[in-house]
C-alpha cells in the first residue's frame, strides 16, 4: 500500500509494469482536512498506454488523461473516496516517477482567515471556470458569496454603510454603462474616485465587487463611481478599455451632480479593472487632458504575453483564480494573439510610454499567479520616473481586498490605499 502524506507533494518511484492502487491510498490531509481531489502526474519519459478509472457502482467520474510521451498529467476528483484508479504502464529505459500533490493550493498556505473563505468557497461546488462557456462562468459562486455566508455565520453586520448609493447609468456616444455612485456623509466637495471592477474582462459586475467601493468610500472620503464595462467574448479588446476610459471622461462634466470635486480624481481597479485602470493613464496622456490624481492597482493583469513566472508557476493551482483561468480570459478576450503584445493591455511592456504617468500603488496578494505582473509593473513605472509605492500582502489571495469584514488584511490593505489616495487629493496642486 502506498503511504498517505500530510501538506505539500510526495514520490515514490516504479519500474514498470502493471500497477493497481485504490484512490484512499492517495488521500491527501491538509491542515486536518482530507482532500477529495488530487493529482498522479507520470514522467521521466514514461508512456501511458491504458488509464482508466473504476468505481464500485461502475459509475464512471470526471476524468482526464490519455497516451502522451513526457510529462503527463491526471486530474482525479473523486467525490466518494471509494474508487478504484487502475493504471498499466510501459515503461522507457528510466524509471516513472508518481506524484501526488493536493489540489487546494501548492504555492503558500492561506493565513486562517482567509482560508475560512476559501473552505466555503469550495463548499458551494462551482465549477472549475476554464471549462465552461462565458454564459456559465458568470452564473457561477464568487468570492464575495463565501463572503456574505461567513458573515452570516458570525453575525457580522453589512453591507459597509455609507452616506448614499445611487444606481445610474453612464451615457457614453453609442451605448450606456451601468453605474453605482457611493457618497460619504457631508456636504462635500468630495475628491472622487473611478472603481473599476474585476473579473478577467470576462466575468463580474459592480454587484460582485460592491465592498470595495463601499471600503474606499468610507476610508477615504471621497465620492466613488463604481462602472460596468462591456465583457468580451461578445465585446473583445479594446472595448472594455474604450468604455472604462469613456466613464473617466465623463466624470468631468458629470461628477458634480454628486457633490464630486472633478479636478481631484483617481482611479483604482482591481484584477483586469486594475488592469483597465492602469490604461486610463496612458489614455489620457496620449490624449492630452487631465490625468489621474493618483492610480491604484489591486493585484492588476499587466503582462498577457508570459503566463510563466514565478508567481505562476508557484500558484498554479491557487483558489480563486489559477493559471488555466487566466489562460482562459486571455482567450475570450483577445481580437486576435497578437493582442497580448498591445503596451495598452499589456501595461508592463509600455516602457517610455509610461513615462509622466501618475503616482501609482500596487496592491499585490502572496497567493496569486498575478503577483509577478505586480511586480513587473512596479519595476517599469519606476524605470520610467513614476513614484509607486508596493506592497505585497502575504497569507491571502487573489481577491481578498473587498474582504474587510472576515480578513483583516484586507482592512489594511485598504487603509493603505486610503492613505496615498487622501496624500494626493490634498496635494498642493489643488489647494485653492
Amino acid at each position: 500500500m502506498l503511504p498517505r502524506y500530510r501538506d505539500g507533494a510526495q514520490a515514490w518511484r516504479y519500474a514498470g509494469g502493471e500497477k493497481s492502487f485504490h484512490s484512499s491510498d492517495l488521500q491527501v490531509h491538509r491542515s486536518g482536512r482530507l482532500e477529495n481531489r488530487f493529482r498522479i502526474v507520470f514522467e521521466a519519459g514514461s508512456r501511458i498506454t491504458r488509464a482508466k478509472q473504476i468505481s464500485a457502482s461502475g459509475t464512471r467520474r470526471r476524468f482526464n488523461g490519455g497516451s502522451a510521451m513526457g510529462k503527463v498529467s491526471i486530474l482525479i476528483e473523486d467525490t466518494s473516496m471509494k474508487q478504484n484508479l487502475i493504471a498499466w504502464i510501459t515503461s522507457a529505459t528510466c524509471a516513472i516517477t508518481f506524484s501526488t500533490t493536493a489540489w487546494a493550493q501548492t504555492g503558500a498556505p492561506p493565513d486562517p482567515q482567509m482560508k475560512a473563505v476559501l473552505d466555503e468557497l469550495t463548499s458551494f461546488g462551482g465549477k472549475p471556470i476554464e471549462t465552461l462557456s462565458p454564459e456559465q462562468a458568470r452564473k457561477q459562486p464568487v468570492p464575495a458569496d463565501a463572503v456574505k455566508k461567513l458573515m452570516k455565520d458570525q453575525g457580522t453586520k453589512g453591507p459597509e454603510f455609507v452616506g448614499d448609493v445611487d444606481d445610474i447609468k453612464i451615457k457614453l456616444t453609442d451605448h450606456s454603462l451601468d453605474a453605482r455612485v457611493y457618497r460619504p456623509k457631508g456636504d462635500g466637495p468630495f475628491p472622487v474616485i473611478l472603481y473599476v471592477h474585476g473579473g478577467g474582462w470576462v466575468i463580474g459586475d459592480i454587484e460582485a465587487y460592491d465592498a470595495s467601493p463601499r471600503a474606499l468610500c468610507t476610508a477615504t472620503g471621497a465620492v466613488v463611481f463604481s462602472v460596468d464595462y462591456r465583457l468580451a467574448p461578445e465585446y473583445k479588446f479594446p472595448a472594455a478599455h474604450e468604455d472604462v476610459f469613456g466613464a473617466y471622461q465623463w466624470l468631468f462634466d458629470n461628477a458634480g451632480r454628486w457633490k464630486g470635486d472633478s479636478k481631484r480624481i483617481a482611479v483604482v481597479g482591481e484584477s483586469a479593472g486594475g488592469n483597465l485602470a492602469a490604461a486610463v493613464g496612458l489614455m489620457a496622456k496620449d490624449k492630452g487632458m487631465q490625468l489621474p490624481a493618483h492610480v491604484v492597482l489591486i493585484y492588476p493583469v499587466t503582462d498577457l504575453t508570459d503566463f510563466d513566472t514565478p508567481s505562476y508557476k508557484e500558484n498554479a493551482e491557487a483558489k480563486p483564480l489559477n493559471k488555466a483561468m487566466m489562460e482562459w480570459f486571455a482567450k475570450e478576450t483577445l481580437s486576435k494573439p497578437e493582442d497580448a503584445k498591445n503596451p495598452g493591455l499589456s501595461i508592463a511592456l509600455a516602457g517610455d510610454a509610461l513615462k509622466g504617468l501618475p503616482p501609482t500603488t500596487i496592491i499585490n496578494a502572496q497567493i496569486d499567479p498575478l503577483r509577478s505582473d505586480g511586480d513587473k509593473l512596479a519595476k517599469a513605472l519606476t524605470d520610467a520616473g513614476v513614484k509607486v509605492d508596493h506592497r505585497t500582502y502575504e497569507g491571502v489571495t487573489h481577491e481578498f481586498f473587498g474582504m474587510g469584514a472576515v480578513v483583516d488584511k484586507a482592512r489594511e490593505a485598504v487603509d493603505f490605499a486610503a492613505t496615498n489616495l487622501k496624500a494626493a487629493f490634498s496635494g498642493p496642486e489643488f489647494s485653492e
